[in-house]
């Protein structure tokens, strides 16, 4: 397949500049052969490759034109995914010395891949992080922010410390990666921290963050950014509430729950979390209590257009990106290097991130962005705006009250 994807490009290539010719007719562009073997490790193994190669004769404002190939670029050795397995097996709690073994039977017994290199990548990955990590974001603007902590436990060095990631929504609805800092127990301290820092390097306050249920995140958000609207994970809350109630009764709980979830206008949601409260209160009443506690921020998203609703009910970006890493199941041996384990969990974070699916309808966040006023979903004709800023209370003067 990759052989033949690179005769393909060689093929279009030359059509492109069939037209080129020198005085006598001749073409200017033509192949030429094929370069020396080289192996490509690849994530299906060690691949053994000769390239097509190309005789461009064009010059071109005085310089010598080149066929380079996009698909297999001069030097390359090893495939970008190769970048994405490290990180995984090292998160997983695989130690530097085991990696020529792992790799080698992942990737075939010529896998260029020793110890030695891998430690140069590891001191690589760290560099870039760091680098990464101070870099100014006054060129940024993130609508939205997802914020979340991952107990990755054995490789960020000591057992209590999460990586507290922040991913946000730009106004073209590509989503990136804000930042991943080292906290305990995903703190008020540590959230903190991390949200003044993104602030003094010039990030704008979004207009609604995405979390779960802890409270050390909704605490510095309400100091850092005060403006900023909150939005409770739905599935957090959905985990919460089935936690509280017999598994015989689960199944039933989690189709009220999904109903409520699916409502198409908040006073439709407010009445079946209603007769939710009236059916379940007096026989359930700590799942009642998790499902109430905090509707202001769990049902924040009717104020923004209701093709990025699926985006805000949840933490996804997050939870799926480091899913196959948090879920394990055995424990490792050593507690491994904190800074190497935010590097790993920081490459692995932008290697998904290149995976992403923008946002629907990416045009309403330059929209939510000028503070055009959204209701159920539906954007709010001028007339009627001011009495939706009547209807509709001050978050930040309820959390104050409460």
């Amino acid at each position: 397949m990759l052989v033949a994807a690179l005769e393909a490009e060689v093929d279009e290539y030359i059509r492109r500049h069939q037209d080129a010719r020198d005085e006598r007719g001749h073409a200017q562009v033509v192949r030429n052969g094929r370069a020396r073997p080289r192996s490509i490790t690849t994530g299906a193994g060690t691949l053994t490759v000769q390239a097509p190669r190309v005789n461009d004769k064009r010059v071109i404002d005085g310089e010598r034109q080149r066929f380079t190939s996009r698909i297999l670029p001069p030097y390359l050795r090893r495939s970008k995914n190769i970048e994405e397995v490290l990180p995984a097996l090292y998160l997983r709690g695989l130690s530097t010395g085991d990696f020529e073994e792992a790799l080698r039977c992942l990737l075939g017994d010529d896998a260029a891949l020793s110890p030695s290199t891998i430690s140069r990548l590891i001191v690589g990955f760290g560099a870039e992080y760091e680098t990464w990590r101070t870099r100014s974001l006054a060129d940024r603007d993130y609508v939205y922010m997802w914020a979340d902590g991952v107990h990755l436990k054995v490789r960020l060095g000591e057992e209590n410390v999460a990586a507290l990631v922040v991913i946000g929504a730009r106004p073209d609805g590509t989503k990136e990666v804000i930042a991943i800092e080292g906290g305990y127990s995903e703190s008020t301290e540590h959230w903190l921290e991390i949200l003044r820092n993104l602030r003094s390097r010039g990030m704008r306050a979004p207009a609604i963050a995405v979390a779960d249920g802890a409270r050390g995140f909704w605490l510095a958000l309400r100091e850092v950014f005060p403006e900023t609207r909150s939005q409770r994970c739905w599935v957090h809350k959905r985990a919460n509430v089935l936690g509280k109630v017999p598994r015989k009764k689960q199944d039933l709980f989690k189709q009220r729950f999904d109903e409520i979830a699916a409502a198409e206008t908040r006073a439709e949601a407010l009445g079946l979390i209603g007769q939710f409260e009236a059916d379940y209160g007096a026989k359930y009443d700590k799942a009642v209590k998790s499902l109430t506690d905090g509707l202001d921020q769990l049902l924040a998203y009717f104020d923004f257009p209701a093709d990025h609703w699926k985006h805000l009910r949840t933490t996804n970006p997050i939870e799926s990106t480091f899913a196959t890493v948090k879920h394990r199941t055995r424990q490792t041996k050593g507690a491994g290097s904190r800074k190497a384990g935010l590097a790993m969990a920081f490459k692995l974070l932008l290697a998904a991130e290149k995976r992403w699916r923008r946002l629907d309808n990416p045009q309403l966040l330059p929209l939510v962005r000028a503070g055009v006023v959204f209701a159920d979903g539906e954007q709010v004709e001028r007339a009627d705006r001011m009495s939706q800023a009547v209807a509709t209370p001050d978050e930040g003067a309820e959390q104050e009250a409460a």
